[in-house]
Parts: C-alpha cells; sequence; structure tokens
C-alpha cells in the first residue's frame, strides 16, 4: 500500500483532518527516503466506543501512505491513571481491546496483517525501560509532569504519584517503539510536546506529532468511556443506537460541539466517501452527498433537518457495528466481555473473572415473571382521576392490586372480567399512595402512542398460566426484578406483538 504514490500524495494522507502537526518537515524528510513508522496507544481502561472509529480511520489513511504501524494496549498506562484499571482486571481487558479494535479495524476493511500489535508490559517492564523511567524521573519536575497529563490523566484533589509517571513513560513508549512519530488526540498535545522536550535530555531523537481534533460527544461535550449518555457503545443494540442519537446534542444549524456531524466528517466521509439522508419529498427528498462540506453548508443554513442528520449517522454507523456485534455473539467472547468489565454491583467474586458473572448478566426475556391474568374489579384511583385500581387474579391465593393509567384508553366495563397479561417480578412501587404488585402489558395500536390497548394473552390461557416470548420457552424468572439493572426497560424496547 502507497508504493504508487508520491511523497506530497502520501504526506496528503498522513495529514488530512488532522488538527495539528508537530515536527512536519521531519516527516517530509522520511517519507523522501522510506516509509514512515508510527504508532498509536490507547490505555484500555473503559470499554472502547464509537469514536474509536475516528483513529481507527486515521490508521486506515496511514496504511494506505504505505506507514509501519503499531498499535499498543497501554495497560501499564491503564493502571497508573488512578487505578482505571484494577491490576486483576488488566490481562482481560488487554485481550478485549485487542478483540475489539480488530473487529473495528476488519469492519472498516483494514487489513491486520499489515499492523503490528503490542502491549505495554511487554516492554514496559524491563530492566532498560526501568531505568530510563529512573532517568527521566530525575529530569521532569512535578509542575512539568502535572501540566503535561492535565488533560488525560483523571484530575483528583488528592492525585496519586502513579499519575505524574504517565506522560513520561508515554514519551519513552516512542524510542522504545523506535518509531518516527506518534498519534494521538489532540488532548495529548503537553504529553507530546513533554517527549520533544526531555527524550533529547536522554539522548534520544525527537519524535513527530500527528494529532486529531477532539470529536464531541453525544452531548456535545467530550465523547467518554465513563459518561453513559456521551457515548455509543460497539455492542450498543440497533435500539441503543437509535434512542441514544435521538437523545443527542444537535441543534439546528449549530456546526459547533456537534457529535453527529463530527462523526459524518471524521468517520463517515474519510471511511465511506459519501454521507445519505432519506426525506420526504416535499422536504428536499433523499439526497446522497460526496463532500462534507456541502453537508456542513447546507446544515448550518437549516437545509438538512438534525432528524433527518441523525438518521442517516444511525443507518451508517450501524453498517460499521453490524459485523462488530456479529463477532461478539460468541459465547466465547461475551464471557471475556462480562468478565473484564464486571457488574460493580455483583458479589466481590465477580470482579476477578467469575463466570456466574456473564450468567447473570444475560439479556433474555425467560427472566420476566409474564402471567395471564384476570381482572375481577376496578374502580377509580382513590386519589388520582387518571389511575384505575383493579384486582387481579394471577393464579394465586390473593389477587393482585395493580394500578394503571388506562383511564385515558380503556372503559371501567371494558377492563371487567378481562383477561390481561401482567409482568409480575418487578418491584413493587407505590403510585399516589397505593401499592402495585405487577404491570398491566399494553401495546400501541399502529405504532400510535396515543392509542392504546392491554395485550391479549394466548386463546384458551387460564389466570396464572405463564406466557412466553417465542424463541424464549425455557429459563426460570428472576424472583424480583433488580430495578437498578432496568432488565425491563432493556427488553421491553426489542418486544413486538402481533395483531
Amino acid at each position: 500500500m502507497g508504493e504508487q504514490l508520491s511523497p506530497d500524495e502520501k504526506l496528503h494522507l498522513i495529514t488530512r483532518n488532522l488538527q495539528e502537526v508537530l515536527g512536519e518537515e521531519k516527516i517530509k524528510q522520511v517519507l523522501s527516503e522510506r516509509e514512515l513508522k508510527v504508532y498509536w496507544g490507547t490505555a484500555t481502561t473503559g470499554k472502547p466506543h464509537v469514536a474509536y472509529f475516528v483513529p481507527m480511520s486515521k490508521i486506515a489513511d496511514f496504511l494506505k501512505a504505505g506507514c509501519e504501524v503499531t498499535i499498543l494496549f497501554a495497560d501499564l498506562h491503564a493502571f497508573l491513571d488512578n487505578m482505571k484499571a484494577p491490576w486483576e482486571l488488566l490481562e482481560l481487558r488487554v485481550q478485549y481491546y485487542e478483540q475489539v479494535i480488530k473487529a473495528m479495524l476488519e469492519s472498516i476493511g483494514v487489513p491486520l496483517d499489515k499492523l503490528k500489535f503490542i502491549k505495554g508490559t511487554d516492554f514496559q517492564l524491563s530492566r532498560e525501560y526501568t531505568l530510563d523511567v529512573y532517568r527521566l524521573s530525575s529530569m521532569v519536575t512535578e509542575h512539568d509532569a502535572k501540566k503535561a497529563g492535565a488533560e488525560v490523566v483523571k484530575q483528583v484533589d488528592h492525585p496519586l504519584l502513579s499519575g505524574l509517571l504517565y506522560p513520561g513513560l508515554q514519551a519513552l513508549d516512542e524510542e522504545y517503539l523506535k518509531v518516527d512519530a506518534q498519534f494521538g488526540g489532540v488532548d495529548q498535545r503537553k504529553i507530546f510536546t513533554l517527549a520533544e522536550k526531555y527524550l533529547p535530555s536522554l539522548g534520544y531523537a525527537k519524535r513527530s506529532h500527528l494529532m486529531n481534533p477532539m470529536v464531541p460527544g453525544l452531548t456535545g461535550a467530550k465523547m467518554s468511556s465513563s459518561e453513559e449518555e456521551s457515548k455509543i457503545d460497539l455492542l450498543d443494540r440497533k435500539e441503543d443506537v437509535k434512542k441514544k442519537l435521538k437523545k443527542a446534542f444537535c441543534e439546528p444549524g449549530n456546526i459547533e460541539n456537534n457529535g453527529v456531524l463530527s462523526f459524518v466528517k471524521h468517520v463517515l466521509f474519510p471511511l465511506v466517501g459519501e454521507f445519505s439522508i432519506k426525506r420526504d419529498p416535499k422536504f428536499g427528498g433523499d439526497k446522497t452527498y460526496t463532500d462534507f462540506e456541502e453537508v456542513e453548508k447546507e446544515f448550518g443554513e437549516e437545509l438538512i433537518h438534525p432528524g433527518d442528520l441523525k438518521a442517516g449517522v444511525e443507518v451508517a454507523l450501524n453498517k460499521l457495528l453490524d459485523p462488530i456485534r456479529k463477532k461478539f455473539e460468541s459465547p466465547e467472547l461475551r464471557k471475556l466481555s462480562s468478565t473484564a468489565y464486571p457488574d460493580p454491583s455483583k458479589n466481590k467474586g465477580a470482579g476477578k473473572g467469575n463466570p456466574k458473572v456473564a450468567e447473570e448478566d444475560e439479556l433474555v426475556p425467560s427472566r420476566l415473571d409474564i402471567r395471564v391474568g384476570k381482572v375481577i374489579s376496578v374502580e377509580k384511583h382513590p386519589d388520582a382521576d387518571s389511575l384505575y385500581l383493579e384486582k387481579i387474579d394471577v393464579g394465586e391465593a390473593e389477587p393482585r392490586t395493580v394500578v394503571s393509567g388506562l383511564v385515558a384508553y380503556v372503559s371501567q366495563e371494558a377492563l371487567q372480567d378481562r383477561l390481561v397479561l401482567l409482568l409480575c417480578n418487578l418491584k413493587p412501587q407505590k403510585m399516589r399512595g397505593v401499592e402495585s404488585q405487577a404491570m398491566l402489558l399494553c401495546a400501541s395500536i399502529e405504532g400510535d402512542p396515543r392509542r392504546v390497548e392491554p395485550l391479549d394473552p394466548p386463546e384458551g390461557s387460564s389466570p396464572g398460566e405463564r406466557v412466553f416470548v417465542e424463541g424464549y420457552e425455557t429459563g426460570k424468572p428472576d424472583d424480583k426484578l433488580n430495578p437498578k439493572k432496568k432488565l425491563w426497560e432493556k427488553l421491553q424496547v426489542d418486544l413486538k406483538v402481533s395483531g
């Protein structure tokens, strides 16, 4: 790759869409003599999200330009950064990052045989590297170390010494990986300038630095692994992608701090070369754009509606995520995901690779206790005219009390003696002073949320019988659904009913 390109064409590919380049003349000199050696490092902390497609698209550019590219899984850095990755989980998280990043690269057509993958602890614990850490720490002031890591290392009131070591180690990596340039986000600029200042003091060459802009998250700020609402996870379901994009900050005409628009610029155009939106003919009809400037201009002039922009991104993003989701359907990778990122609310053993985590976190409809019930009485809630108070027989010794908001949709007469479906293992909840002991399951009519009907049980059903989702007929329901897990909320978006 890159063999037919001139040095200037290679430089264009290497630097396009970057926010800043330090040492461009040095890069030009190297390209006139041989291929450029570049590395990109990622600390194996939180789960990678869709913003990782931004560096992936640049790695694709580097390979097209003929560069020799190394990807560093910085496990030791993950531990040093305020222990974002516990020591006992380092190896598991490296495995997860390697699998998911390789899946990302495959989804955008990057040949893995052109890349070199390396783990930080494979060389950072050597005698020579450790000695250089000590040598560097005798030169770098506490002020410089703290300043260098200000935008990368987690900032706390009482910082640990480990966070001050982080920037120096990243600088040394350039020498030990034998590269000409390091690639990263512009938030790492101060670490890059620290490397340029201090590596020559150790007798090592000053490297060039390639910096991507920081892509805004869905809330308008930086997309972060630790802020759930700001990111779309690589394994999010299509329904979750839709939901998060729907909530995303995308003000009409605002082309600044717009994460949706930035994704089009920094991921879709470099990788796909075009972007399509579908809309009603009276609003301009379907259109395919072949350059980002036209998209940005039309959005800025409010010729593209935020809803149409989000819908176009949703389609394109799901095409990128589909092969990653498919790869992680395997039991081995599902188990890796749950053990590398154990649920903190589980028992302490879960954090050390307890296989029960995968079983307990499995998102399957069989965990729902859905039963047939018969409405034996229905009346208005004593303290709320908009609510019904129903007594429903579910085959137990006593009927269950259920509070529902069906007053606006169904008459009392239509509910009386009707067979309905109830979700029976939700935690009882007080509604205007009355405890509701189950949830009456309803559906909107023909997709209209203003028209709601209770679901009808299968023909011939009797009160108390359990009802299953097709394909999930086996499995024991939870005794009580943990409200913190939001299992029902996550599953119900996928539930569909027949006419």
